[in-house]
């Protein structure tokens, strides 16, 4: 994988110097990795209902942080308006918020002038790492470039220190996406894929022999979705965005399974597989440690 001056191997040094745990590190170094992925609240919120998300949002990051635990927090990927994560991470999660354990999604659907002050304000903020992604094509604004990659090449012609992540998607074509990942434009220290799951096991094993074909070193961060229910309605809605089991995921909900059972299913099986890194999606600000804790408990998961 192509990762030129910017690659891990080169930054660690600098930031153990600064005193910073380098949270980007455990997302490529060799080893088991669990994260999170949480969102920012809704805009439209009234107040009080805001500053309760916000301060839920706030210990979910405080107590994941003292877990060891790296913390992705989305942008507006799927259309749906949510609060700029960085401004309000900022103001409403006060000083003392670990920013340094948080990896802030941004995609292409903004003006590019926003992206790149975007990366400049993660920085000053104490972030250490951005996911950089296209976003939906079919909801919400148009993307600013017509691919994460030119972002991602334009921040790093602007030498940002940020490690910036990318995107990979096992539902497409392996080929197609290792030759992606492994390409020279690529411009990634890290990379996401779509959600997975345990049902659909093979786009997971089929990913990892293309990336192995091609000597790529860094093996990418699988999601798994943390299902709450098993609903047909909200099933096919998730469709929409990535592909779900529905049926395989109802079947397991009438059979009695709890929400942390079915993802901890793919958090097993996924790791059975050769996975070492995986996010888990979807988890509540409320009592999120908890329940990745569970979660980690019913996967067998170390440490």
């Amino acid at each position: 994988m192509s990762v030129d001056s910017h690659s891990p191997g080169n930054l660690w040094p600098s930031l153990d110097n600064l005193g910073y745990r380098p949270v980007v590190a455990e997302l490529v170094k060799p080893g088991l990795c669990l994260a999170a992925e949480l969102r920012p609240p809704r805009t439209g919120l009234s107040y009080k209902h805001g500053v309760d998300e916000w301060i839920d949002l706030h210990h979910a990051i405080g107590r994941m942080a003292s877990d060891g635990v790296p913390v992705f927090l989305t942008d507006n990927a799927v259309g749906e308006r949510e609060e700029e994560n960085l401004r309000h991470l900022a103001s409403n999660l006060g000083s003392g918020a670990p920013l340094s354990r948080v990896i802030p999604f941004l995609t292409t659907k903004h003006e590019l002038q926003y992206c790149l002050h975007y990366a400049d304000r993660a920085h000053e903020l104490g972030f250490r790492g951005v996911t950089v992604v296209g976003g939906d094509k079919n909801v919400g604004p148009p993307r600013c470039v017509p691919h994460a990659f030119e972002l991602r090449e334009t921040l790093r012609v602007r030498g940002t220190p940020l490690q910036l992540g990318g995107w990979a998607n096992p539902h497409r074509a392996a080929d197609e996406q290792a030759n992606f990942i492994a390409g020279p434009r690529f411009s990634a220290d890290f990379v996401l894929t779509q959600i997975v799951s345990h049902h659909l096991l093979e786009r997971v094993t089929t990913l990892l022999d293309a990336l192995n074909e091609r000597d790529v070193e860094i093996q990418p961060v699988f999601g798994v979705f943390f299902y709450r229910s098993g609903q047909q309605r909200t099933l096919a809605r998730l469709n929409e965005f990535f592909p779900v089991p529905a049926d395989e995921i109802a079947h397991e909900f009438d059979a009695g399974l709890s929400a942390e059972e079915i993802c901890a299913r793919s958090v097993r099986r996924l790791r059975e597989a050769g996975v070492q890194k995986i996010y888990v999606s979807n988890l509540p600000a409320r009592g999120s440690a908890l329940k990745l804790r569970e979660i980690r408990e019913r996967a067998g998961w170390p440490g």
